[in-house]
């Protein structure tokens, strides 16, 4: 079969090139990483473009990407590579990735990506949302370069529904990690997160969007909780892919909190996107980064690409305020987290923090894996009731 020619755009370049595909001729997919696909459907339906949803994450995902990508390259990039398979199957021609700066071969991913694709025959532009760049200049041309909409109020209520979805999911994955393990009648909190996804994916307007994370909390409180129970809190951090994805973790927040333990994920869609497209100068407050770059201070100077230093960061932060333990997630070979992995171990002695590293691909086994969780969360619950009775015996000889 003949190669058909593929296009990588460049963004700071636009005007100096022909498109191979006219903006109204556009169908543009992602890839697939949990509920991004809500916002970013609001986002792009409503700057006028057509779109293609790749299905969820899964084993017949792996598979195909398993098959597609080299030997030895991480999980994150093979489900990708699949995601963009499906999507070019299903009708679209223009797919959108990020681009990272530092080790994490994310930067390399749309290269080798479309690299891959064009030798298997595909027709398509790569748009590519440099990070190396001015953010949200860079973003802005991305979304102009496909839909061509030079519509303000459009550009306006989208990022406004964009954003505010992302906000409202995040909230609502809050909530259930803190009632799931509270709860009187199981997997009540699961059920009112999937009502609420369904309501955040069917909210078109800007009015609705800014009220809808309000609407959250209110609602999540009708779920009946046992108040008086012990319940450990468990961060939950690593690399940016596999904390977000529930297919590529196993789902290992449910996991947990059927265990009886509240996660907190500190890496967040909503969190994430302010640090890469809002201006430093709109900040009131300090962002999750720079907390993590001040934490990480004593182990690691600078950051070296991935979130290697939020992890180091958010450890250090998470034993100085009272949290019960640590579980990082890598994808097998993952450059920043393994320098991050190889650190940990210092950190947990000298902050006196359990920490367990969780390695995944394709071969990570279920049984084995559930096993190691269940070893830790019987660490980190030994451990916290032997410091509850300690704090309550120097109260009482005090």
């Amino acid at each position: 079969m003949q190669a058909k020619v593929s296009k990588e755009i460049q963004l700071n370049k636009y005007s100096q090139m022909d498109d191979n595909i006219k903006a109204k001729d556009r169908i543009i997919a992602w890839p697939r990483m949990g509920r991004i696909d809500i916002p970013l459907k609001a986002l792009l339906l409503t700057l006028g473009a057509k779109v293609v949803i790749p299905p969820a994450n899964s084993k017949e995902t792996l598979e195909l990407g398993v098959k597609n990508s080299i030997e030895g390259i991480c999980l994150p990039y093979k489900l990708n590579l699949a995601n963009y398979i499906m999507a070019l199957e299903s009708g679209a021609n223009t797919l959108m990735m990020f681009q990272a700066p530092g080790s994490c071969r994310l930067g390399n991913y749309t290269k080798m990506a479309q690299k891959t694709l064009k030798k298997m025959g595909y027709e398509f532009d790569m748009v590519i949302f440099d990070m190396y760049k001015s953010k949200m200049k860079q973003t802005l041309q991305a979304f102009w370069h496909v839909t061509r909409c030079i519509n303000p109020f459009k550009y306006y209520k989208a990022f406004s529904l964009g954003f505010n979805k992302f906000f409202a999911i995040d909230e609502a994955e809050k909530q259930m990690f803190y009632y799931r393990p509270r709860e009187i009648r199981k997997g009540e909190a699961e059920k009112y997160y999937n009502k609420w996804l369904k309501i955040i994916d069917e909210t078109n307007t800007i009015m609705g969007a800014k009220t809808l994370v309000k609407k959250i909390k209110k609602d999540f409180k009708n779920i009946e909780i046992d108040g008086k129970k012990n319940v450990p809190v468990v961060y939950l951090l690593g690399e940016f892919f596999v904390l977000l994805d529930p297919y590529t973790n196993q789902n290992v927040e449910k996991v947990l909190g059927e265990m009886g333990i509240e996660v907190q994920r500190q890496i967040m869609f909503s969190g994430w996107l302010e640090h890469v497209l809002k201006p430093s100068i709109f900040y009131n407050k300090e962002s999750h980064r720079e907390r993590c770059v001040r934490y990480a201070k004593k182990y690691m100077k600078r950051a070296i690409g991935g979130e290697c230093i939020e992890t180091i960061g958010d450890t250090v932060y998470a034993a100085q305020n009272g949290v019960d333990g640590v579980i990082h997630l890598m994808p097998f070979s993952c450059m920043p987290e393994i320098v991050s992995q190889n650190i940990l171990s210092k950190v947990s002695k000298e902050e006196d923090i359990p920490v367990i590293t969780l390695v995944l691909d394709e071969q990570t086994g279920k049984a084995g894996y559930i096993t190691r969780i269940e070893a830790f969360v019987d660490l980190v619950k030994r451990k916290k009731y032997k410091n509850q009775n300690k704090n309550l015996r120097e109260r009482t000889t005090v």
